[in-house]
């Protein structure tokens, strides 16, 4: 069980340097995990940019997104994002919430998603809005508040991404690979969309195409192909996250080791002083 874990943390920590190497994520935005033995906990790494998250970054939490332990590190503040959505969706088994670029035109002018090419199918077919203001007012736009995510959580439904009016999208997946290809392709889809709508008028997969065209990523080898695709992109980058030989430490940053000097016993000192 030690060994899945680790190489379930390892994962974690790849899949959010994959997303931002691929233009998803950037100093903002994050990738969890339900944890893989426990279904009312999940992963999230400590606040820092996802390009540089580490196994020994992950926080476990519960599904009321406090820490199981004491972190010793800053948490997000949006953790409440995954969490909630954990809670309320039972096949849920990693979230990504991202603030894509090329999603940005479409939710500053509440223009639909529409699948304009079959990979960008697994975003769904004209996936729900969530507007914070209508139910929450005027805010900073973050999700931080556990009603918030709550009421993201209930936008989603059953649907596999919902987008977030001028802030972002959250999407969902049934692993950390298949979240991963989720906000990888939809995100790309979003920057054909845009780029189709400054030519003309704009038409979507019919929702027979759609359906089918979602399944290619679980029913080819379409996400092995695209995830040794990134990892080699990772790899080349210089990105790839080490491995580890032990079990890392649930959250908490290393201990320093004492220098030789502190690891001298006020004893010893007396003694030399004698």
């Amino acid at each position: 069980m030690a060994n899945t874990l680790l190489e379930a943390r390892r994962e974690l920590a790849i899949a959010n340097r994959i997303v931002a190497n691929e233009g998803v994520l950037d100093a903002f935005g994050h990738v969890s995990m339900r944890h893989p033995d426990n279904p009312n906990r999940y992963f999230l790494s400590r606040s820092r940019a996802p390009e540089l998250v580490e196994p020994d970054d992950l926080i476990e939490y519960d599904l009321d997104s406090r820490p199981v332990r004491e972190p010793g590190a800053t948490q997000y503040s949006e953790r409440v994002i995954h969490g909630e959505i954990y809670k309320a969706r039972p096949d849920v088994m990693s979230v990504c919430h991202h603030h894509a670029a090329s999603f940005m035109p479409l939710l500053a002018t509440a223009t639909e998603y529409v699948p304009v090419f079959h990979l960008g199918a697994v975003g769904g077919i004209r996936p729900p809005y969530w507007d914070q203001h209508e139910e929450f007012g005027d805010t900073n736009m973050l999700v931080v508040k556990p009603e918030e995510g709550a009421s993201l959580a209930r936008a989603l439904g059953e649907h596999p991404m919902v987008l977030m009016r001028r802030h972002g999208v959250t999407a969902i997946g049934v692993s950390v690979k298949d979240c991963v290809f989720r906000c990888i392709y939809s995100t790309r889809n979003a920057e054909y969309q845009s780029r189709a709508l400054a030519i003309g008028a704009v038409s979507s997969l019919s929702r027979g195409e759609a359906d089918l065209s979602a399944k290619i990523n679980t029913s080819t080898t379409g996400l092995t192909r695209a995830w040794e695709y990134w990892w080699v992109r990772l790899a080349r980058a210089g990105l790839m996250v080490p491995e580890t030989k032990a079990v890392p430490n649930a959250g908490k940053r290393p201990a320093k080791t004492p220098s030789r000097s502190a690891r001298k016993t006020p004893a010893s000192k007396k003694s030399r002083r004698r």
